[in-house]
């Protein structure tokens, strides 16, 4: 089983290339914004207790996550791995999802950071809330983004270093060309 993080900061094109990449690879891919949305929707009891969080303004804790996750993951049988798309976001996150996928013998095999300077995602970011009309999209929030980005999740980037299992590719460029610099550093890791 193929499972792969897809990281990088806010704009940096991750959901872009986890949509490509499941497609491709046919991986199932996971986003816990989207998971959420649809856990609330059906009314399950992790979507009713996550709205509660949600409903307030606070982050969902990361134990629900991680339950949340787990029991998308287990209605995926047949799925030939996974790729998580934005997340973990934290340490903790990130060891608590290595525990519970390690319990289950899928560890996460390769983690591929994108990386994109703070001037090319806000320029990004701005045209995409132009494009789209998403009010998240203005250059005072982004920086703000960018910063929770840089404090909380950043520090990843070290985490999965040490465990040998991070590739750094250059997102900057045409997207068709990175995917391929993506796809290419997967292939030699399979």
């Amino acid at each position: 089983m193929l499972n792969i993080i897809l990281f990088g900061p806010p704009g940096s094109g991750k959901g872009t290339h986890s949509i490509k990449l499941a497609e491709k690879m046919q991986l199932y891919h996971l986003s816990t914004g989207d998971i959420f949305r649809s856990e609330i929707s059906n009314k399950t009891l992790l979507g009713i207790e996550a709205k509660q969080y949600i409903d307030k303004g606070a982050l969902v804790p990361d134990d629900l996550v991680i339950k949340v996750l787990l029991s998308t993951l287990e209605k995926q049988e047949k799925a030939k791995g996974f790729i998580f798309d934005g997340f973990p976001r934290t340490l903790i996150q990130a060891q608590k999802l290595d525990e519970e996928l390690n319990k289950k013998g899928i560890p996460i095999k390769l983690i591929i950071s994108l990386e994109v300077n703070n001037k090319e995602i806000i320029t990004r970011l701005v045209k995409r809330g132009l494009e789209s009309g998403r009010s998240d999209d203005n250059e005072e929030i982004i920086k703000q983004r960018l910063a929770f980005y840089n404090k909380q999740t950043a520090p990843l980037l070290e985490y999965y270093s040490k465990q040998n299992k991070l590739y750094t590719i250059h997102g900057v460029g045409l997207i068709e060309e990175i995917f391929v610099d993506i796809c290419k550093t997967i292939n030699q890791q399979k």
